[in-house]
């Protein structure tokens, strides 16, 4: 990150005590006109969710937020925010403790401690009443506990020893946003987001597989397109592209 990056950000924080998710809170609350900046944490979802539509277990001690806002930019780059929010949720946890585990990023926006998930994203936006994008941030941090998340090995902050409330948490992240959407410059910065999300996650070369809808395919990391899209080298040695899929690290011992 280019140094004394930063931009103006205030924030409301609302914590809700119960709510199905705080992402359609977030959808709800864009629809009825509001447009942020505005953060919707809660202490329990009742029917939080991840991507591809899976469901994410939500009990009390970890973090669950939303952020409402306008990013001002064109439809066509709204889609970048994703990779900013998983660099963002990576240096939150990164900063919590003195160098956690095997912290990396997994395309395109997962956190994983010793290959284990400890956070997530769910990245969605809508047009506003003035026809420009609304973004809506939701990013779940394990912090007290590692709910089995669709059969995904989990982990949580306390089991390395880091003790974290969600409103800390919050906090954390909120700064880590703020910078990395300065860098972001409403698209235009888009490079640096991907070079920094390149040097978070795993080495080029490293074994994959990604469900797109099509079934498993298999290949090697080859970085990401310019656009941020998922390379993958195959067997013949040919890059394909991935705009979306759910990716699982392959281990090199079992095959699997």
């Amino acid at each position: 990150m280019p140094e004394g990056a930063s931009t103006h950000w205030t924030a409301r924080v609302e914590v809700l005590d119960e709510i199905d998710s705080t992402n359609s809170e977030a959808m709800r609350r864009a629809l009825a006109g509001e447009t942020g900046p505005l953060w919707l944490s809660a202490n329990v979802q009742m029917q939080g969710r991840g991507r591809s539509g899976r469901s994410w277990v939500s009990p009390r001690g970890n973090l669950y937020a939303s952020l409402l806002f306008a990013p001002r930019c064109t439809p066509a780059t709204v889609h970048q925010l994703s990779l900013l929010a998983g660099i963002a949720a990576h240096d939150a946890i990164g900063s919590s403790g003195a160098g956690p585990p095997g912290l990396r990023l997994k395309w395109p926006n997962d956190v994983l401690m010793g290959g284990a998930k400890v956070a997530g994203v769910l990245a969605e936006s809508i047009a506003g009443r003035d026809g420009a994008p609304l973004a809506i941030l939701g990013i779940g941090i394990n912090l007290a506990s590692s709910p089995a998340q669709s059969g995904q090995a989990a982990t949580h902050l306390s089991a390395h020893g880091i003790d974290l409330e969600p409103e800390a948490a919050l906090d954390v992240l909120d700064a880590c946003i703020c910078r990395w959407l300065a860098v972001w410059d409403r698209g235009n910065g888009f490079a640096a987001i991907r070079t920094a999300w390149l040097e978070r996650a795993g080495p080029e070369g490293e074994n994959l597989a990604i469900n797109a809808g099509g079934g498993r395919i298999e290949g090697r990391f080859a970085g990401l397109d310019a656009d941020g899209s998922l390379l993958l080298r195959d067997a013949e040695g040919c890059a394909r592209r991935f705009t979306f899929g759910d990716v699982t690290v392959v281990s090199r011992q079992s095959g699997t």
